[in-house]
């Protein structure tokens, strides 16, 4: 029995990492099996290629930096992804391809019909079966972000920025079965317990989140 793919999205700041481990322990402690990824990264292709992305010193063109993402992404999907789905394990990974449409087609302004293309290649049709978006106003990301220092991303523009949460909320409300929107406001155990509600709600987890 094939498994459930789940990522988590947001901007710089929002507490992806810490939520998307927090609900890995959760889906285990209600006995699920769970795989851990993270994107850009989660292999040792991939965190070479995460090196070079988040370097504040590499400068590189808009399609340089969407073909990194996108080779890092066909690695993990081919390594670790699609291997533990064909295990019957629930894969959570932080960042997918939803990043990808935020970042390089509305942060950067990359053809949003040559993304989507790249991204399709990149995972072989492979789509997340559940998406947590995480969504906090700027001005409460942005602190958390690059609190002891600025990667090459969260070094960016406030406009930058603007545009990639306008993205991820332009792809919440185009696809509302699949991304659930949960406000990233509050300590981390209140997002936690909201991302729990959101997720123990949707059909696709129903199987492992409403054991007795």
């Amino acid at each position: 029995m094939r498994g459930v793919f789940i990522t988590m999205e947001g901007g710089e700041g929002v507490g992806k990492s810490t939520q998307a481990w927090l609900l890995a322990e959760r889906l285990r402690a209600a006995g699920a099996t769970v795989t851990e990824a993270r994107e850009p990264g989660g292999t040792p292709v991939g965190d070479r290629i995460r090196e070079l992305l988040l370097d504040p010193s590499a400068h590189m063109s808009p399609a340089t930096e969407l073909l990194l993402y996108e080779a890092s992404r066909a690695e993990i999907v081919a390594s670790v992804i699609e291997p533990a789905l064909a295990r019957g394990e629930v894969v959570l990974c932080d960042r997918f391809y939803d990043s990808t449409t935020a970042y390089q087609a509305y942060g950067r302004g990359l053809d949003v019909d040559l993304i989507c293309a790249l991204n399709w290649n990149a995972t072989g049709g492979l789509r997340p079966d559940v998406t947590v978006y995480l969504a906090l106003p700027l001005d409460a990301a942005m602190p958390r972000a690059t609190h002891g220092g600025a990667d090459r991303i969260e070094s960016e523009s406030l406009a930058f920025h603007e545009k990639v949460i306008d993205g991820f909320e332009q792809i919440a409300a185009g696809e509302p079965e699949r991304v659930l929107r949960v406000d990233a406001h509050g300590s981390v155990d209140e997002v936690a317990a909201r991302v729990w509600a959101a997720v123990s709600a949707h059909p696709a987890l129903a199987s492992i989140t409403r054991r007795p």
